[in-house]
């Protein structure tokens, strides 16, 4: 077993290679420590050594390192493994369950979970039902055990589509990023499909993606459904476009004792959306409890600031100048971060993302940044939420940050603009408020009351 490590990347799982009986080699990953082996089938089309750069992935990795250690690995002719296997030799039942075994046995893993999701699940089916001594549970995510149309399965793809016509159809778009079926609520996220279209250029050529859809949407294994002895959790996706819903609804009725959850949603990889929806059942089902969304989370008030105008002040100044002068700014918001205990997230173009403890110290240093920034000819505008905050690898998540945001946005220049959570949070205070009215914020439910600093 060769082992390596890739030098100056972070918070990467420990990685090596696993043989075949034939002298090929299996790469997988290691992640987390729990008391449960859980086997990974990916199958999104990128390498295992380039999924972790994307945080969708990265956070359901990371929700699953909480309870489980984590086996994912790389399928023969995929990847970095090696390439000297065709689409169909591939996933014929001997050289595939042979990679299951050999990994397993690699990490010393006598008895595991299997996960499965999207186009693999015949596969882990049939090692399932082959090896009943080595599986101790099979998670099934968004996938099928047939999809060629027929009677039984009329949702499925006509057998002359398959054998015609798809491996033509996925070769055509392989490498430019296919998202708009596997990931439809963020089809239009260029960022994400760049990261695809470069994950699906490393991973296999064009002719070698395509001959292994066609190959992956003829298998069946309907005839194994009934050896199925194990405990089985069939999850899907209501409005997937990709691997239709009534393709788990099939799995769940024709596995012995199967549970089955149905979601919200239209994604084929459930990396993405509620994700930590799926992840609580996997873990439930595993474990039998559930440990909650990954992340630390506490009660922060959260501050924006923008400075407005910047567009116009800085073709007006110039670049020397408008540079000097945000210099300033950005040395007076940092000092009144310093004075009042917060914590710079970010920098935003022309404005800071901070949080604080403390909703009066966030109040306070943000009347100081206003204040400051109009004695340097600056008017900036600030808003202010609080709420439960996810600190999560030099950012924040969760919606009292997209509030906010938001509540800056209509912020007026040099105006600073809280909610009513935040004036709660302040009532006794010295500090001087008015009302602003009530507004709808983009994006966030319901009208919102908010208050402005008062001179």
């Amino acid at each position: 077993m060769l082992r390596w490590k890739l030098v100056g990347v972070a918070d990467l799982p420990e990685r090596a290679y696993a043989a075949t009986s034939d002298g090929g080699s299996i790469p997988y990953q290691v992640s987390g420590a729990g008391p449960v082996d859980v086997l990974i089938f990916p199958a999104t089309g990128i390498p295992i050594d380039l999924v972790w750069a994307e945080p969708g992935f990265a956070r359901v990795r990371n929700r699953l390192d909480g309870f489980s250690r984590n086996i994912w690995f790389e399928q023969r002719g995929w990847g970095s493994s090696d390439r000297n296997v065709t689409p169909q030799r591939g996933l014929e039942e001997d050289v595939a369950n042979e990679q299951l075994t050999a990994v397993a046995d690699a990490v010393g893993s006598e008895q595991f979970a299997l996960l499965v999701f999207a186009t693999l699940g015949p596969w882990a089916l049939r090692y399932a039902a082959a090896h009943p001594e080595r599986v101790r549970a099979l998670v099934l995510v968004d996938t099928f055990a047939s999809y060629v149309h027929d009677e039984d399965c009329p949702w499925g793809f006509p057998l002359g589509f398959i054998e015609n016509q798809i491996a033509e159809l996925a070769a055509e778009v392989w490498g430019t990023g296919s998202i708009d079926f596997s990931v439809p609520s963020r089809k239009n996220d260029n960022q994400l499909r760049e990261f695809f279209a470069r994950g699906e250029r490393l991973a296999a050529t064009p002719s070698y993606a395509g001959e292994r859809v066609k190959v992956t949407f003829l298998q069946d294994a309907r005839d194994c459904l009934s050896l199925i002895r194990v405990p089985t959790l069939v999850l899907h996706h209501r409005d997937n476009a990709f691997i239709r819903v009534e393709a788990g609804r099939y799995l769940a009725e024709h596995i012995d004792g199967a549970k089955y959850v149905e979601f919200p949603g239209a994604d084929a990889y459930f990396f993405f959306g509620d994700a930590d929806a799926v992840i609580d059942e996997i873990e439930e089902f595993l474990t039998g409890g559930r440990s909650g969304a990954f992340g630390d989370v506490a009660v922060s008030a959260v501050v924006f600031t923008d400075i407005a105008d910047s567009t116009a002040r800085a073709a007006a100044l110039g670049h020397r100048a408008w540079t000097a002068l945000t210099e300033e700014h950005n040395r007076r918001v940092r000092d009144a971060l310093a004075r009042y205990r917060g914590r710079e997230i970010k920098t935003m173009g022309d404005g800071f993302l901070a949080t604080f403890d403390s909703a009066g110290r966030a109040v306070g240093c943000a009347a100081d940044i206003v204040s400051g920034a109009q004695g340097i000819g600056l008017a900036v505008r600030a808003g202010i939420h609080i709420g439960d905050v996810e600190f999560r690898e030099g950012d924040v998540m969760g919606l009292p940050v997209t509030i906010g945001k938001r509540v800056c946005d209509i912020a007026a220049p040099g105006q600073v603009l809280i909610t009513e959570s935040v004036r709660g949070a302040i009532v006794g205070s010295k500090i001087g408020l008015v009302g602003a009215g009530q507004r709808t914020l983009k994006g966030v439910p319901g009208s919102w009351d908010l208050f402005a600093l008062s001179d």
